[in-house]
């Protein structure tokens, strides 16, 4: 396609000096242009069809000087330039200069002949002095460009001249192309350029081809489609989608789409940024304007939004492929399938499966990975391995990842039996296992309580060179977890002498395990390691150390940390926001809290009902539920609902503060929230109504807890016979201390304190002795109030003697008597008249360090002490 020049864009070149431009006859002729083999065969390959036949979309003007009489006519557009016009005298001057105009002349002469002129210039390449210039090659190809037989060898000799480095840049070669058309009044075949944009995108000058795109945009030259797609494929590939983007533009801007290759260029573009959406639209509008598709672009955009996931946007162009005819491939059949597995929408997937077996394609391993996914993750377990049975049936060979989703499957399904046995048959296939197949068995391993096994599995691991750093930070993170330090540390040393570098997470796990032992200063040891290494610790490192503080009760280091945090501009998450809050409640500091908490809605934070919550219990405890209500309040505010915990927290604290009718106010109001009282909710309640001595609503709260299916604990049934105690109806109390026993719950400290309280008030002192026994005998030690509960108990009824014992015991345990049980032995020896025993108990807790109490005072006041005998005296002054 040719058009004539008449302008340019581009900044004029400086002419060559021309003796007569339009007559160089004069020039010398060398005889070997006329001898064989100085050229070699014209090839008989045909060029690629893009290359021969532009794109009819693009509408270039055809030649415009069809009776030129070419080749060889005397009569063409440059009649001077004939070779029967050069002197016989001249063709033998083998001395002629070689000039770029010289030889420009002697080309100009075979202007009808391109056959003729390419053989001279191959001639000319080889003279010694010439130096080949950038417009002597710029004529040749205007003069090859006029016989459709040359049109091989101008690609040929393209390809040669841009491979090298000794050329101009793409946009100098485009200007003197264009130049030497208007100076010797060729005409523009587009072909020419097209071949150099061609020539600069094969020889892997894709800087010089988007400059040369450019150019061509520039002077109004479409490029061919077959082109344009060549160049966006290299594009693509080199990840310059910005620039992909850019040409594409610009091609539409003039009208020009592309064909259906295009399309397929184009969507991998949008793929490679991950621009699904993009890919989506783009097809869209193509449908829209009835550009042609195949069903490769289907199967491409097809797969995009599988990957959104746009699962309904896949399946109905899946769809629409089998209208047009099209059967989808074994790819496309596998993506949708994937895409429906992991959905969830078992049904669809299965559906395809079936279609696509139907279709004549045939069961493959990556279906069957998807399949098995999406029935472990609706928890199908037996479905699962029905299909993995099927498929071996069926001829297909599991692979590594086909064991490995069962592995994982199973042992995430709880049925590590299956997931060893599956193990143990990968190896005997003669699969060796991965990494990741050992760290899903042993993390299976350690869920279920396995040691013993998951032991073994990691040694032969280690052992077998398959063990990574993950393999051994799921080890130490359950050693840790587990309080098993000792262990922790054995395992750390010998992952460092097998070469093995500690990751952060591996410091996070020693120091997650030191913190819950209490030990914080290992903890801060292995903080000071992990800034010896050159590591830096992240939110998880100070949020642990932060928790552990705090739970030590040490507020200040914790709040030091959080400090640092802020100075190293280390992001806080939720879960650092979370413990500095609950941390705070914990050491009583809950209006700090609050004050904090404030900070940090102001730093974008979101709280959560559980940061609400550890609030309203931090000021329960408190006692403070006035504050409590404040913040219950405060957080429906904002918008997030009360839960089961807090609504529990608030009857906790109305019952400890005697507001019953606040307690059953926040009942009623759970029930009408549709929430269900858990067994502390209740056991607060009943806890409160026991306390009032309101036993019969006790009761039935006990009875409701029953019938909503929630089963009593201990500390329930520790409130109904304290309850009754405190009524003094015995005789129930031990009724439900015996329905305690029927129903299994264990007795705990409390249950046998308030019971042997039962059986001496009620003069029982063998079966509360037995009781004692027992308790000691299941290893519940006694504490101060059950040691007070038994002396008080023997003194009521003149058993100081057996009282006195009770010391003696603490003593042995090296337990310290309490003031109250001191004051219970003075009373009783008081009331029996012995003034010396009880004075020397008096001056033995003043011994111990303890300090009188206004009980002690009152006993020694009310004391009848003979002679001179006083108090002053008996207590060393």
């Amino acid at each position: 396609m040719r058009s004539p020049i008449t302008s340019s864009a581009f900044s004029p070149i400086i002419r060559l000096s021309f003796t007569n431009p339009k007559c160089l006859c004069s020039v010398s002729i060398p005889p070997a242009i006329s001898e064989p083999g100085i050229l070699e065969k014209p090839t008989s390959k045909v060029l690629p069809h893009f290359l021969d036949d532009p794109n009819p979309k693009t509408n270039f003007p055809e030649k415009t000087s069809p009776e030129s009489g070419f080749p060889g006519n005397p009569s063409s557009a440059y009649p001077g330039y004939s070779q029967d016009t050069v002197p016989t005298s001249q063709i033998h001057e083998e001395t002629a200069p070689l000039s770029q105009s010289h030889v420009i002349d002697a080309l100009l002469c075979y202007v009808n002949d391109p056959k003729s002129a390419l053989k001279y210039f191959k001639w000319v390449e080889k003279q010694r002095g010439f130096i080949r210039g950038v417009d002597v090659f710029c004529v040749l190809l205007h003069i090859l460009m006029r016989s459709p037989e040359t049109y091989v060898d101008a690609q040929k000799l393209i390809n040669r001249y841009v491979s090298g480095d000794s050329g101009p840049c793409s946009t100098v070669f485009f200007d003197r192309l264009i130049n030497c058309a208007k100076r010797f009044e060729f005409e523009l075949d587009h072909r020419v350029l097209n071949y150099l944009l061609n020539g600069y995108i094969r020889a892997g000058r894709i800087e010089n081809a988007i400059d040369f795109f450019n150019s061509m945009i520039c002077e109004d030259v479409i490029p061919w489609v077959p082109c344009m797609n060549i160049l966006l494929t290299d594009l693509v590939r080199r990840n310059m989608i910005d620039e992909v983007r850019d040409l594409y533009n610009k091609m539409v801007l003039r009208g020009v789409y592309g064909d259906r290759y295009t399309v397929h260029v184009m969507c991998r573009a949008f793929l490679k940024e991950d621009r699904v959406e993009d890919v989506e639209e783009y097809f869209r509008e193509t449908k829209e304007r009835g550009d042609e598709l195949d069903a490769g672009a289907y199967s491409i955009v097809i797969q995009a939004v599988c990957k959104k996931p746009n699962l309904n946007l896949g399946i109905q162009l899946l769809k629409e492929m089998k209208e047009r005819g099209w059967v989808p491939s074994e790819g496309t059949f596998t993506c949708v399938i994937g895409a429906c597995a992991a959905q969830g929408n078992m049904v669809e997937a299965l559906r395809l499966k079936d279609e696509m077996i139907n279709c004549g394609k045939p069961m493959n391993l990556v279906v069957a990975k998807s399949l098995l996914k999406g029935y472990f993750a609706q928890g199908n377990f037996d479905s699962a391995l029905n299909l993995f049975d099927k498929i071996t049936e069926d001829g297909l060979v599991p692979n590594k990842v086909t064991y490995s989703v069962l592995i994982e499957g199973c042992c995430n399904s709880g049925n590590v039996e299956k997931a060893s046995e599956l193990y143990a048959q990968m190896k005997l296939s003669g699969i060796v296992p991965s990494a990741f197949n050992v760290n899903s068995l042993l993390q299976g391993y350690l869920k279920a309580q396995l040691w013993e096994e998951a032991s073994k599995l990691f040694d032969e691991a280690v052992d077998g060179g398959i063990a990574n750093l993950f393999t051994y930070n799921i080890m130490l993170s359950w050693l840790c977890k587990g309080g098993k330090m000792d262990e922790a540390r054995s395992l750390w040393n010998n992952m460092v002498n097998r070469g093995m570098v500690p990751s952060l997470v591996s410091y996070n796990h020693m120091i997650l395990g030191y913190c819950r032992k209490g030990n914080m200063d290992m903890a801060s040891s292995v903080f000071s390691d992990i800034l010896e290494r050159g590591l830096k610790p992240n939110v998880v490192t100070y949020s642990i150390l932060i928790d552990g503080n705090f739970k030590k009760g040490d507020s200040e280091k914790a709040l030091d940390l959080y400090d640092q945090m802020l100075s190293l501009d280390i992001a806080l998450n939720d879960f650092t926001y979370n413990t500095i809050v609950n941390g705070l409640c914990k050491v009583h500091q809950t209006s700090g809290a609050r004050n904090m908490l404030k900070k940090f809605l102001e730093k974008g934070f979101i709280p959560s009902c559980m940061t609400y919550n550890s609030i309203v219990d931090g000021f329960i405890k408190e006692g403070n539920i006035n504050s409590a209500l404040a913040v219950y309040r405060e957080m429906c505010e904002f918008g997030i609902s009360p839960n089961v915990v807090t609504y529990t927290s608030l009857i906790n604290g109305s019952c400890r503060s005697d507001n019953f009718d606040l307690a059953l106010k926040m009942r009623n109001e759970m029930k009408d929230k549709g929430l269900e009282l858990d067994v502390t909710a209740y056991s607060a309640l009943i806890d409160g109504f026991c306390k009032r001595r309101e036993m019969e609503t006790a009761q039935d709260l006990f009875f409701e807890l029953l019938e909503v299916g929630l089963s009593p604990n201990t500390f329930v049934y520790n409130s109904m016979i304290s309850g009754f105690r405190d009524l003094n109806n015995m005789e129930a109390a031990l009724v439900w201390h015996k329905k305690m026993i029927n129903d299994g719950i264990p007795c705990d400290l409390q249950t046998y304190t308030t019971l042997i309280d039962v059986m001496l008030k009620d003069g029982k002192l063998v079966l509360a002795s037995d009781l004692y026994m027992e308790m000691l005998s299941k290893g519940i030690v006694p504490d101060n109030v059950t040691l007070h509960v038994l002396v008080n108990g023997l003194c009521n009824k003149g058993q100081l003697e057996n009282a006195r014992k009770i010391l003696e015991e603490m003593d042995m345990k090296n337990m310290t008597p309490s003031v109250i049980i001191y004051n219970t032995l003075i009373a009783g020896y008081f009331r029996e008249g012995n003034l010396k025993e009880a004075s020397r108990l008096h001056d033995e807790m003043l011994d111990r360090g303890l300090v009188r109490d206004d009980k002690t005072y009152d006993l020694l006041v009310k004391g009848k002490f003979k002679g001179n005998q006083s108090p002053v005296k008996a207590s060393h002054g």
